[in-house]
């Protein structure tokens, strides 16, 4: 059985963590990195055949560490992520060496499909997306989290107001 080598790449602890364990279930064995530096190393000694890389790292920019698996494996499969989504990011991960840019928060099954994609073809769209509650509740616990789970501070940065937030947060989340 061929090892499919990942590398992740993800400041947000929580979501590395995640995306590493159902990416182990998807027959990847997985290496974890939540800085560029990080990634840069475990770039060299892993030489990865799989790479999902987020765009914006608390110490750098997600596309020098998509350079760097492109100097050490040129056919490797590179998936960049962002919260921070525009057309000039994506074309700049595109340019760099990722096959796809996908948003976060983006499905696992999404991320698979976009990693085995063959060299000019695009990934099969998803069967069951998430629908646009559930994208919206995801980015507001997302941007919760950052803010060391302050609704005050939460509210704040989402230009909403906090008793509106408290009552989207007390619901459970959309499917």
């Amino acid at each position: 059985m061929e090892e499919n080598r990942l590398l992740i790449v993800d400041d947000d602890e929580i979501f590395l963590n995640r995306l590493g364990r159902s990416l182990e279930k998807k027959g990847f064995t997985t290496t974890l990195a939540n800085s560029v530096e990080e990634g840069r190393r475990l770039t060299a000694s892993v030489n990865p055949q799989f790479a999902v890389v987020d765009l914006r790292l608390e110490d750098g920019n997600g596309l020098e560490i998509v350079e760097a698996i492109r100097k050490v494996n040129p056919e490797a499969q590179i998936v960049m992520l962002t919260g921070y989504g525009n057309i000039a990011s994506a074309v700049a991960a595109v340019k760099a060496g990722a096959i796809d840019y996908l948003a976060k928060p983006a499905n696992v099954d999404d991320i698979v499909n976009a990693l085995y994609a063959r060299k000019g073809e695009k990934p099969e769209p998803p069967e069951n997306p998430m629908s646009a509650d559930r994208v919206r509740w995801e980015h507001i616990q997302r941007v919760y989290e950052l803010c060391d789970r302050n609704i005050s501070e939460t509210a704040r940065r989402l230009n909403m107001h906090r008793r509106t937030l408290q009552r989207i947060m007390a619901k459970r989340s959309p499917q």
